[in-house]
Order: C-alpha cells, then sequence, then structure tokens
C-alpha cells in the first residue's frame, strides 16, 4: 500500500505548525495564493488540510482542473 503525502494551505500562524507532523505547508494569505497553492500541489498529495479562509477562496474562484483530486479537510474556524 502506498502512502500518500498530506499538504496543508492557507495563512502561516494556522498551517505552520503541521510541518511538525510531516505535512507539506503552502502558506497563503489571499485567495489568489490559496488557487496558486492548489494548482501547484506537489505530487503524490492525496490529503489538503485548508483553513476556512482557504477553503472559502477555493469555493469562490474557478473551479479547479479537471483530473485527480485530493481528499480535502477544513480545519475548524
Amino acid at each position: 500500500m502506498t502512502v500518500g503525502r498530506v499538504a496543508a494551505i492557507g495563512e502561516p500562524s494556522r498551517v505552520g505548525g503541521l510541518a511538525l507532523a510531516g505535512a507539506v505547508v503552502l502558506v497563503a494569505d489571499g485567495p489568489e495564493a490559496v488557487r496558486r497553492a492548489w494548482r501547484d500541489l506537489p505530487e503524490g498529495v492525496d490529503l489538503v488540510i485548508l483553513t476556512p479562509a482557504a477553503a472559502e477562496a477555493l469555493r469562490s474562484g474557478p473551479a479547479a482542473p479537471a483530473g485527480r483530486r485530493p481528499l480535502t479537510a477544513v480545519m475548524p474556524p
């Protein structure tokens, strides 16, 4: 069984500590930065943890590219 990688996207104060658990941390302070981080996810990422602001940026922006999409989880506010 192959174990996928975990990534986290959002504000540095919310996602920074996840690097200690081995997550790929993609700091993104605004909607465009969030969308860019999502588009540029590294290969092998199977789970993306989003801050509430990052999740909102993805919901309100253009649709994600077609193809395989990782599982997402949104942090509580």
